[in-house]
């Protein structure tokens, strides 16, 4: 049975009042290496459906791995009875109506596989021997996975979206194992990844640690690359549901009442926003959701996305909205969009640039264990991790020590003096889970290390 079947066969078996059916297949191709050795390579599928059933106002959802034929009528009686049987959903509404098919939804799923690194692989064996020969030890993985999802409903949805999603991560090293430093870059195809130019970055990084100079915890200016970046802003964004704006519970929420959306957050023209259609970081151009939750509805999915400005010129223009949440706060309906770009004003210089011209500061690698300390500032905090370099008079002069560090990205935003030009980067904390950002590296001038670090 393929997966446009099961979807029309779901939407069949349902006797339910009424029926929204996804069905996931993915296929990951992987390489691991240590050493400067290729350790594993492998591929696998696997496939999920979703079963969505609506009666009244109740929701029965049922989501299964590797359904066979069989077992179908099963799941959709299950998702029936589940809504029967349900309290009225706080969100339920009218699913959204049926257009045009996706012009893809009956062509075949073509799974990836290890030939998507065939141009990778050599590279990466170029590498290798770059690394042995200057005395360094590199360790990582590559993945690429190709999510091909068909939600279709009884009000006539028929719709498919195919995500290709590529990683690598490289941690280069000593040969001693003392010093570390980390790259990471996120991509569609690998294609566009430059190995060369990354090990080389990574061997500059070893060579700055050969000095070290420990600093105590502090306010220090500094610079954070655009992977530092996209991981503050992704927790901002996850944490912009107008639900919880609303109800007091956010830092997006107003004195008083209300939401925030209108003011102003950042002092220079500083833009967050997203598109399905952003080229490089396409996403699915329409709402996929397997459960409710204060950010998401059932009721909304095959609802179309569109770009999506969160904040405009430094004021806050939007939060993660279903229909029902818009209908409580009077703001437009604008839900969550799988990729995030922040961009500041025309002419942004490069991270090289934005060193060559500090006379004193921090440069910051990655961020990691990031976590969250107080939801009503959305006060942050986790550990600097695989190179923390000092920078005079333009010039890196050494390594300094880990620290943890206590910060907002919304406080941030208005301390920012500089944004850069941004670039498609990989969020290393969340490298799991969000993959597509567009970000700039920026200068802050009172960046909080809070404490010094063990960590090395």
């Amino acid at each position: 049975m393929t997966p446009q079947e099961m979807v029309e066969r779901a939407l069949e078996l349902s006797t339910a009042d009424g029926c929204v059916v996804l069905v996931d297949e993915e296929s990951t191709a992987n390489l691991r290496f240590a050493g400067n050795t290729l350790t594993t390579n492998g591929v696998a599928r696997s496939s999920r459906l979703t079963v969505i059933s609506i009666a009244g106002r109740g929701v029965g959802v049922v989501s299964r791995a590797a359904v066979r034929p069989e077992q179908l009528a099963a799941v959709v009686a299950a998702a029936d009875a589940t809504a029967r049987d349900a309290q009225p959903a706080e969100d339920a509404g009218e699913l959204v109506a049926g257009g045009p098919a996706s012009a893809s939804w009956d062509g075949p799923v073509t799974p990836t596989d290890i030939e998507v690194f065939r141009g990778f692989a050599p590279a990466l064996g170029e590498a290798f021997a770059s690394a042995e020969a200057g005395g360094r030890r590199l360790y990582g993985f590559a993945e690429h996975t190709l999510t091909t999802t068909f939600l279709g409903s009884s009000t006539g949805l028929r719709l498919r979206h195919d995500q290709p999603s590529g990683r690598l991560e490289l941690n280069a090293k000593s040969a001693d194992l003392k010093r570390s430093a980390w790259a990471g870059v996120a991509t569609r195809d690998f294609t566009d990844v430059d190995v060369a130019a990354l090990d080389a970055g990574l061997a500059q990084r070893l060579d700055w640690a050969k000095t070290r100079v420990d600093l105590p915890a502090g306010r220090y200016e500094t610079l954070l690359p655009p992977t530092a970046v996209a991981d503050l802003m992704v927790y901002l964004f996850w944490s912009a549901g107008a639900r919880d704006a609303l109800d007091g519970r956010s830092v997006f929420s107003k004195p008083g009442g209300g939401t925030r959306v209108g003011e102003r957050l950042a002092t220079l023209p500083v833009t967050l926003s997203s598109d399905p259609a952003a080229p490089g970081i396409g996403c699915a151009p329409f709402v996929t959701a397997r459960s409710s939750s204060r950010e998401s509805s059932v009721f909304d999915n095959g609802l179309p996305l569109s770009a999506t400005d969160w904040i405009a010129d430094g004021r806050l223009e939007a939060l993660l909205q279903t229909r029902y949440s818009a209908g409580l706060s009077g703001l437009p309906v604008t839900p969550s969009v799988d990729n995030l770009i922040m961009k500041g004003p025309e002419g942004g210089r490069s991270l090289e640039e934005m060193i060559a011209s500090t006379e004193r500061g921090l440069l910051l690698t990655c961020l990691w264990y990031i976590r969250q300390v107080d939801p009503q500032t959305l006060l942050l905090t986790g550990l600097t991790r695989d190179g923390v370099y000092l920078v005079e008079h333009g010039e890196v002069v050494g390594e300094v020590n880990n620290f943890r560090f206590n910060e907002s990205p919304v406080d941030l935003l208005g301390r920012l003096t500089e944004v850069g030009a941004p670039e498609q980067t990989l969020p290393r904390e969340w490298g799991d889970y969000f993959t597509r950002a567009v970000m700039p590296p920026v200068r802050v001038p009172d960046f909080n290390m809070s404490t010094v670090s063990q960590a090395s």
